[in-house]
C-alpha cells in the first residue's frame, strides 16, 4: 500500500539553510589541525557527502576524530545560521497544493531544532524529517532517501527531491527519484545537469517564482 498523498523530500544544507561554506571552512580548519593541508577548493565539492564518505575522498581513509574537529569548528557559525529567501515559503506552498513536505538530512537530530529555529516554517507545514541518525549510509548512499520512502509508504513515482548537489542527486537516483536542484550550494548549473538533475534554479525564491512550470507541478494538486 502506498501512500494516498505525494511528497517532495527537501534536502537543508545549502537547499534551505545558507551553510555549505560554513562546512567547507570547518572541514578546511579540522583537516590543517590534523596536519593536513588541503586546499578548499577540494574540500566544497564534497559538501554533501557524508564526513565518511568525505574524508574518504580527501584522505583514502575516514580518519578517526576528524568528525569532532569539524564540529568543534563548525559550532561557532550555528549562531549565523540563515536561510535563503523564500525557503520557508516554498515548504508552504508545496503543503498547501495536498503534497507532503518532508526534509530529508545528513544532519544529526541534535541539530535539527537549531535548523528549524533558522529556518523558521509554518507551524504544522513540515510532514516528517528523516536526519542522519536514522541511516546506517550517508549520501551519495541513497539511505536517507529510501528511509523517507519506507516511513511514508511512498512509491518513487509519486515523489521528487529538491536538493544542491551532485550527491543529493546520485543518492536519490539509486532510489529512482528525479530531482530539481537550486544553485545555492555553490554547484554550477552545468555540473548539476550532467549529474541529472531535471530542472536547475537559482534557488528556492526562484523554485517557488516557478513552481507551477517547474517538474514538481506533476505532483501538486
Amino acid at each position: 500500500m502506498t501512500s494516498p498523498r505525494p511528497a517532495v523530500l527537501f534536502d537543508i544544507d545549502g537547499t534551505l539553510l545558507d551553510t555549505n561554506y560554513f562546512h567547507a571552512v570547518s572541514w578546511w580548519y579540522a583537516l590543517r589541525e590534523a596536519g593536513e593541508d588541503i586546499p578548499m577548493a577540494r574540500i566544497h565539492p564534497l559538501i554533501g557527502m557524508g564526513s565518511d564518505q568525505l574524508l574518504t575522498e580527501l584522505l583514502g581513509e575516514e580518519r578517526e576524530g576528524l568528525s569532532e574537529l569539524h564540529s568543534k569548528y563548525y559550532k561557532p557559525y550555528k549562531k549565523d545560521l540563515h536561510a535563503f529567501p523564500k525557503a520557508a515559503d516554498l515548504l508552504s506552498a508545496v503543503g498547501k497544493r495536498g503534497v507532503q513536505v518532508v526534509l530529508a538530512t545528513s544532519s544529526k537530530e541534535e541539530d535539527l531544532d537549531q535548523l528549524l529555529e533558522a529556518l523558521g516554517p509554518e507551524e504544522g507545514v513540515i510532514d516528517e524529517i528523516v536526519h542522519g541518525d536514522m541511516v546506517g549510509s550517508s549520501k551519495p548512499a541513497p539511505d536517507i532517501f529510501a528511509v523517507a520512502l519506507e516511513r511514508l509508504e511512498l512509491a518513487p513515482e509519486q515523489t521528487m527531491v529538491v536538493g544542491d548537489t551532485r550527491w543529493d542527486i546520485e543518492a536519490a537516483a539509486k532510489c529512482g527519484l528525479d530531482v530539481v536542484a537550486v544553485l545555492t550550494g555553490g554547484s554550477t548549473r552545468q555540473d548539476l545537469t550532467d549529474a541529472g538533475a531535471v530542472a536547475v534554479y537559482e534557488d528556492a525564491a526562484d523554485l517557488l517564482a516557478n513552481l507551477d512550470d517547474s517538474p514538481l507541478s506533476r505532483l501538486l494538486e
